[in-house]
């Protein structure tokens, strides 16, 4: 069981509000180690996570340079030989599609795509280890699109659906899409994302299946786009997810809707750089791979129908946390499968008492 104390910093060593965007600092300060976790609004917006070996690491912010998003190094983290692994996540493109014949097969009809790096970013709201950041456009009408990190200090499960098992080593994105006009009665939504990374990007999906659905009901799968660490199995960092969005921010079953996610794919670093200025600051020679997670299926509800939509993901560093059954789920599990098993033993104890004292003589006995 791991605790971290953590510390939040908004636009460190930054004497004024700069001009742009936010840049929020979460430092998780284990025994040994630390988390670095960095959400930025200044162009697309970006989550960097960089984990160290050293319980004293610090991030240093040139903010000239920063700001001017053309040269890195604007941001490092200091001990650079502390650096462990570093993993960030920028969300590049809202899609919409004009899904007519209700396929749900974004592979036409797509109106000009929402460039997030472009769009008019709030101020990051800050509650508890909590911040939030919203973006409108015109193009929204009175809509906006919403991204909520969380940090955690330890182990646990969220607290609405989906409901995601998160680590000390995890953060969790919730992104809305709340009020947006849509540019057609039968429009559907996709994300683009892009994963940033140094030796080992994110570069696969697995799927993992398991039996139990008690926190999130009806979904039976997980979603991982991790990062293989080359010739093993083990994995440095993942974005992990439960294939299901929500048509409501307060959802019942009803209000589950299924999503997909494409291929990753590799992506020009210089485009990704260009659009986030963490990015631009923080790596010099980044690996980016790209995705888009769709939300619906044929036959399901348009966006239209209620505005809105939520989804959650994880971001994390290590191993992806692994579903297990709860104590009420083993409770009932033990009395299901053990009653049987009781009956059985008791069953077969009192038939061969009855046996025994009702067994046949120990001699054979003459007819005559």
């Amino acid at each position: 069981y791991r605790m971290l104390k953590l510390t939040l910093q908004l636009n460190p060593n930054s004497t004024s509000v700069p001009p742009g965007g936010d840049l929020l600092h979460v430092r998780a300060v284990g025994d040994n180690d630390t988390l670095h976790f960095l959400w930025c609004s200044q162009g697309a917006p970006t989550l960097l996570i960089v984990h160290t070996n050293t319980s004293n690491s610090l991030v240093q912010v040139n903010w000239t340079q920063f700001l001017s998003r053309n040269v890195s190094g604007g941001l490092s983290v200091e001990p650079q030989s502390s650096i462990q692994y570093s993993i960030a996540v920028v969300f590049s493109r809202l899609l919409e599609y004009d899904d007519a014949n209700d396929t749900a097969m974004p592979d036409s009809d797509f109106f000009p795509p929402y460039e997030l790096q472009n769009l008019n970013w709030n101020r990051l709201e800050l509650f508890d280890a909590k911040a939030r950041l919203c973006g409108e456009t015109p193009e929204f009408g009175n809509g906006s699109l919403c991204l909520t990190l969380s940090v955690f200090d330890s182990d646990g499960r969220a607290e609405s659906w989906p409901r995601l098992l998160h680590s000390a080593n995890s953060s969790q994105l919730e992104v809305w899409l709340h009020g947006i006009m849509p540019r057609s009665a039968n429009s559907r939504f996709l994300l683009e994302m892009q994963a940033v990374g140094g030796d080992f990007p994110l570069s696969r999906v697995d799927v993992r299946q398991f039996i139990d659905d008690e926190f999130t009901p009806s979904i039976f799968k997980v979603s991982q786009w991790v990062s293989p660490v080359k010739g093993g199995s083990d994995v440095s960092g993942y974005v992990q997810w439960k294939p299901v969005a929500y048509r409501q921010s307060n959802p019942a079953l009803e209000d589950a809707t299924p999503c997909r996610y494409s291929d990753p794919q590799t992506q020009d670093g210089n485009a990704t750089a260009a659009s986030s200025a963490l990015i631009q600051a923080f790596f010099s020679q980044p690996n980016i791979t790209g995705l888009n997670v769709s939300f619906g299926l044929a036959g399901e509800p348009f966006y239209n129908s209620t505005r809105f939509l939520s989804w959650t993901m994880l971001v994390g560093v290590g191993a992806p946390p692994v579903d297990t059954f709860s104590p009420i789920v083993l409770a009932i599990m033990a009395v299901g499968l053990g009653t049987p098993m009781i009956l059985l033993l008791v069953g077969g104890a009192l038939v061969c008492l009855h046996k025994r004292r009702h067994g046949s003589p120990a001699t054979y006995q003459p007819i005559n």
